[in-house]
């Protein structure tokens, strides 16, 4: 993790104590989660980062970029839902690529694709590939509860489907018709962080569920989903071991979030949450792609990511599964972890090295 000077540090710290105050006038907080969120008693939600400020570089926005940065350039495409796309140069030069659809974490309640800790992995993602990324933004609980992600996940491959369908005229938009020249939409990959995870699970089903004459030309090649948000109403046992303190990734994170994310009066032995239990459709009855399943060996979920795994192989699933050797949740994300640790740099390159093999065999 940077460390930003103590001046930062106050600076930061100052602002942000200012603006959560001003935020809380007249109003009661009725939950929170630490760092990340207040829910006040109005409806209303507060997202200030009031955790450590070194943590903070992580979450500021990239902008787009419309001249070439090392490989790629970045576009935004407005619409229902927003788009962010990085396209490698290769691209530019008259050569179609795969689709890599990007469904962000952050528990379905905080995070935005257009952060830096998304932005390093999945620029590096689309020139290693090489690959057009597609980034969708998602709607956040509790403001909406699922399944409104999933929804737009399903929109967001809508939207790509009625781009890949149109002339340069029709779409009016310089970067929309860029994506439609570069991207090959009959190879297109879901892959998702944390519980972008578990969209890439239900996404993927109701796309198979409408079958692939209701989608053509888009096809949905393959799944990939990065220690995935899968969990149940019990502990288990990963989750139980003790671990060292993470702003990015506590129990109590987890247990808020999806408290906030489930539809009302839900358990997290919910299928959005369970897809493997008892809940859940038979997992034989659901129509998946092909499945890259990453999964961190310290993860405080990894027993029921690795549960998941395995009833996807009961079931008869095409799925591989990738350890992350003594890394944690969402290891990748953490650019200055990546950049300055030579474990954390290796097992990104390991995690790059596997997504790029998988797309080039599906």
């Amino acid at each position: 993790m940077a460390i930003a000077t103590e001046s930062q540090q106050a600076q930061v710290q100052a602002a942000t104590t200012d603006a959560v105050a001003a935020a809380a006038v007249g109003r009661k907080v009725v939950d929170e989660v630490s760092g990340w969120l207040r829910v006040f008693d109005d409806g209303t939600v507060d997202r200030t980062w009031t955790g450590p400020p070194e943590a903070l570089p992580l979450m500021q926005p990239v902008p787009a970029y419309a001249e070439p940065r090392d490989g790629h350039t970045l576009h935004d495409l407005p619409g229902e839902p927003n788009l962010r796309v990085y396209l490698p140069e290769v691209a530019l030069a008259g050569r179609r690529l795969p689709v890599v659809v990007q469904l962000h974490g952050g528990g379905f309640c905080i995070s935005h694709p257009s952060w830096l800790m998304y932005h390093h992995f999945y620029a590096r993602l689309a020139c290693a590939l090489p690959a057009v990324v597609v980034a969708v933004e998602l709607p956040l609980a509790p403001e909406r509860r699922l399944p409104a992600h999933i929804d737009t996940g399903v929109d967001g491959l809508r939207r790509l489907r009625s781009i890949a369908l149109s002339d340069a005229a029709a779409l009016g938009d310089p970067a929309a018709e860029l994506l439609r020249t570069a991207a090959d939409f009959s190879r297109v990959f879901l892959i998702g962080d944390s519980s972008g995870g578990n969209l890439v699970h239900h996404v993927g089903a109701r796309v198979g569920e409408d079958g692939a004459d209701s989608w053509a030309p888009l096809r949905v090649a393959g799944g990939i989903p990065l220690h995935p948000g899968f969990v149940h109403a019990t502990r288990s046992k990963s989750e139980l071991e003790p671990r060292p303190d993470s702003v990015f990734f506590t129990l109590d994170m987890l247990d808020k979030f999806l408290a906030m994310a489930l539809p009302e009066g839900a358990t997290k032995d919910h299928p959005y949450t369970c897809p493997m239990g008892p809940n859940a459709p038979p997992l034989e009855s659901v129509p998946l792609p092909p499945l890259l399943v990453a999964v961190a060996e310290h993860d405080l979920i990894r027993d029921t990511n690795l549960e998941y795994c395995d009833a996807l192989r009961a079931a008869g699933k095409d799925v591989e599964v990738l350890v992350n050797r003594g890394m944690s949740h969402s290891f990748y994300l953490n650019k200055y972890a990546v950049d300055m640790d030579p474990a954390t740099g290796e097992r990104t390159r390991e995690l790059v090295d596997a997504i790029k093999s998988f797309v080039d065999r599906h």
